[in-house]
């Protein structure tokens, strides 16, 4: 199945549909010493904790009253989950979720506080509803896939906009990538409105699905081991996004465990910012030079950790 090429267009009616109901982040400069200048786009400062609120503002916008009258669902590793909630809770309507069974407890506490049903089950069948678009059980209601969704990138690519304004000379910008909707949404409407800005994804070494398949050409599947890097690193890059990253790309940046440990405790002691292991790992690809030595944004893209391996990071250690 392929997916529709997302215009700047959408994203600009994106940025009107959910403008009042999502925070205009900040963009502000790493305080730290490093080759060339990094950039922090805070999307941690969300209502939800992550960009998620963006792509599920928008696409909960655009459903028919019909549509809404059945209630909504959709799977994630937590921020979807707690975004769609958060969205049907203002709108009044239903909302389940399907998580994985070892989902962030943060996550979870946010998604019972937004009054959502919680499905859970194993990470890999998670993964397999959001391959197939279904599941049984909730099909009497609306689905909302957490990524694979135009409406979804497009909300999501608000971000884009919000960063060239802020910055306009901006050399490169670091995307966590999961399933591909963030990176999509946001390099669409950078490169859109500046064709010269490199965009680069962030994936962790236990599983880096876009690097293998930018090595081989096509879409891949690797085999994922799981860690506290819960928000991306997904076993596979999906077809239809595969076709719609390629042309955006210039670079996967693979990083270890410890270096997105490394970036989250560097966050939180130089710039008092609370990043979970995704969004830290944009910071990790940054500081790797990989990205060049220009100005360069990293998209902190969540901030739902569990305080336990938090507390753990800043110690120095590194998270099962």
């Amino acid at each position: 199945m392929s997916q529709p090429r997302l215009s700047v267009s959408e994203i600009e009616k994106a940025r009107e549909r959910i403008r009042k109901v999502v925070v205009r982040t900040p963009l502000v400069r790493l305080n730290s010493e490093t080759k060339g200048e990094i950039f922090l786009k805070l999307e941690c400062l969300q209502p939800t904790g992550s960009f998620k609120v963006r792509g599920a503002g928008n696409a909960i916008g655009l459903l028919t009253s019909e549509e809404l009258a059945r209630g909504v669902y959709t799977c994630s590793a937590g921020n979807m989950a707690q975004a769609l909630a958060w969205h049907a809770k203002l709108k009044g309507i239903r909302c389940a979720v399907i998580v994985p069974d070892n989902a962030p407890q943060t996550k979870l506490e946010a998604i019972r506080r937004h009054g959502a049903e919680i499905v859970q089950m194993s990470w890999d069948e998670v993964w397999q509803v959001a391959n197939k678009r279904h599941y049984a059980p909730l099909a009497d209601r609306t689905f909302v896939h957490p990524f694979a969704d135009p409406r979804m990138m497009a909300g999501n690519g608000t971000t884009g906009l919000e960063i060239l304004e802020d910055l306009p000379d901006v050399d490169a910008v670091v995307v966590p990538f999961g399933g591909g909707g963030l990176f999509t949404g946001i390099a669409t409407a950078i490169k859109a409105k500046k064709s010269s800005v490199r965009m680069f994804a962030s994936e962790v070494e236990t599983a880096a699905p876009l690097s293998a398949s930018l090595a081989a050409g096509r879409a891949m599947e690797v085999k994922r081991i799981p860690s506290f890097v819960d928000g991306i690193g997904g076993g596979n890059v999906a077809e239809d996004m595969w076709s719609l990253v390629k042309p955006l790309i210039s670079g996967s940046i693979v990083v270890s465990l410890a270096d997105v440990a490394a970036a989250i405790k560097m966050l939180v002691e130089r710039n008092r910012v609370t990043a979970e292991g995704a969004g830290g790992s944009s910071l990790a690809a940054a500081l790797t030079g990989k990205a060049g030595t220009g100005r360069t944004v990293c998209v902190i893209s969540g901030g739902n950790i569990d305080t336990s391996k938090l507390v753990r990071i800043l110690q120095g250690e590194v998270p099962a």
